[in-house]
């Protein structure tokens, strides 16, 4: 068992405080803890906004519109070196668990039980990863045994809602369900990691008779069915009313509004289609922009609602995606596809930049400094710590070895953990079968410096990140004394949380770790 010790909330800021009181005086409230919304996003490129999370505007940045994110980030911090897995059910696997994707193992995408999602490859056979997912019992094979950080808010007297993508585990296994991690509500959750259609009317793929058409159906939206609204709404709008009936247990509550969008398909949101044609964008990409302008509307409401409840004051938004956007020659169904991670290299299933840094926002009111930003690192694992310490909890048993530190001192400004830090991702699998970084291999990163080796090949790519955001300029050749650091580094890491690798299919011989070669 590991009992990890947080922060209490005593340490929050007066300010804080006082605004709590407030609030709570107006809500009838005795916890006076703050509410909590984690507001995740699917395959979102760094660039698919009007808010830049650089140092510069790009066009893509002219060419969105999302209002709501800009309106979020006024009113708290950017954090823009922000870092999940390339792959969703890796991210949202540790955002779950506090784990590294290493040691939990859920190094790919999960769907059918005791199946593999790997592409086929003619050299490595991949690892016997945890394709089942993660799960808070024992009993099903190739799952992580873990305790979510919701079954302690739950635990602890939070009101938990869960509405929209999952995708923490098989079906058919325990981790299919919201419910089985601690959520006491379950708005449209299952296993798989994408939409079969956002069209209602199509009914989220489902046919006349109410017989699902793919493994890709969302379930639970069934009033709307044929009225014309798109999934990007019905959504929100039912997480909306859980907040409605969360109101009135005077509890504090935590929501994880999780969307599907923007996931492919990319059907067109009619709310806002035609403002984009009309910018001169052909139909797909129109059809993606009003994507993520769907999104951004439903940030505006769930913020609205707290305005006009008296929650504003007393609760924390988080916005976070769970990987970087698809590049172009991902492999992916063979489309071409829209989403922008300019300047960062590549996308999705990608250890480059573009794969794996995503935009963040946090929104925490008498603590974070309204229109600030913090330009330290983090990682999706540091959610687990960091909302049981918002929460106030600081004291619990759970049965997996937390790897996430807590960015909380970064949000109060009062420290930097990751000064020093080493951040670390392992992907021993085949996602996509073309494109530039996609394929199986491990990454460190530490200070300035990033290093990703490729198992395959035994190749080793160094990047001073801050210097070359772009990932233009390897200098492994330049700087052997850092990879040599590195190397060593992150083998010990891969070794000490059971980290896999693939094998060699000629030989049988596993790939060498990155201090082997």
């Amino acid at each position: 068992m590991n009992k990890k010790k947080l922060f209490p909330l005593a340490l929050v800021p007066l300010a804080a405080t006082s605004l709590q009181a407030q609030s709570n005086i107006q809500t009838g409230r005795t916890d006076k803890r703050p509410n909590i919304i984690l507001f995740m996003v699917d395959d979102m490129g760094w660039q698919d906004t009007s808010l830049p999370f650089w140092t510069q505007k790009t066009h893509y940045n002219e060419l969105y519109e999302t209002p709501n994110m800009e309106r979020l980030a006024r009113q708290g911090m950017m954090f823009t070196q922000a870092y999940a897995s390339s792959i969703s059910s890796p991210t949202r696997c540790s955002l779950m668990t506090g784990c590294n994707a290493s040691r939990h193992r859920v190094t790919n995408w999960t769907l059918r039980k005791n199946t593999k999602t790997d592409a086929v490859s003619n050299t490595l056979e991949v690892p016997d990863w945890n394709y089942n997912g993660i799960a808070q019992v024992h009993g099903t094979n190739n799952t992580f045994i873990a305790t979510s950080f919701v079954q302690l808010l739950k635990d602890n007297g939070y009101h938990t809602i869960h509405c929209g993508k999952a995708h923490w585990g098989a079906i058919d296994t325990p981790g299919e369900s919201p419910y089985h991690f601690g959520f006491e509500t379950n708005i449209a959750g299952h296993a798989a990691g994408g939409p079969a259609t956002y069209l209602s009317e199509r009914n989220y793929g489902y046919d006349e008779a109410g017989n699902s058409t793919s493994l890709f159906s969302v379930p639970g939206l069934e009033k709307y069915w044929g009225t014309g609204t798109f999934m990007t709404e019905a959504l929100p709008q039912e997480a909306l009313k859980a907040l409605d009936k969360a109101k009135k247990y005077n509890q504090p509550f935590y929501l994880y509004m999780s969307h599907y969008a923007i996931h492919v398909p990319i059907d067109k949101d009619v709310r806002f289609y035609d403002k984009y044609k009309k910018k001169g964008l052909s139909d797909k990409e129109a059809a993606y922009a009003s994507l993520i302008e769907g999104m951004d509307k439903s940030l505006g409401d769930i913020m609205d609602w707290l305005e006009k409840n008296g929650e504003a004051d007393n609760t924390i938004v988080i916005f976070m995606s769970d990987n970087g956007g698809y590049a172009t020659g991902s492999g992916w169904r063979d489309e071409p596809l829209y989403t922008q991670n300019f300047p960062l290299k590549c996308g999705k299933g990608s250890a480059y930049e573009g794969g794996i840094r995503e935009p963040m926002i946090v929104r925490w009111p008498g603590t974070v400094q309204p229109g600030t930003r913090c330009n330290d690192y983090l990682i999706i694992e540091d959610f687990y710590p960091s909302i049981l310490e918002m929460a106030g909890i600081d004291d619990y048993d759970v049965p997996q070895e937390i790897d996430g530190i807590s960015f909380v001192p970064l949000l109060k400004q009062t420290k930097n953990p990751s000064q020093g830090r080493s951040l670390y991702w392992n992907c021993p699998n085949i996602w996509g079968e073309k494109g530039p970084g996609i394929g199986p291999s491990c990454t460190i990163r530490k200070d300035n410096w990033k290093m990703i080796y490729f198992y395959e090949t035994g190749e080793k790519e160094l990047y001073d990140i801050p210097n070359d955001i772009e990932e233009n300029n390897n200098v492994a050749a330049l700087y052997p004394q850092i990879i040599n650091k590195l190397s060593k580094e992150l083998g010990k890491f891969l070794r000490q949380t059971n980290g896999q690798r693939p094998s060699f299919k000629k030989t049988g011989k596993p790939c060498p770790w990155p201090d082997e070669i």
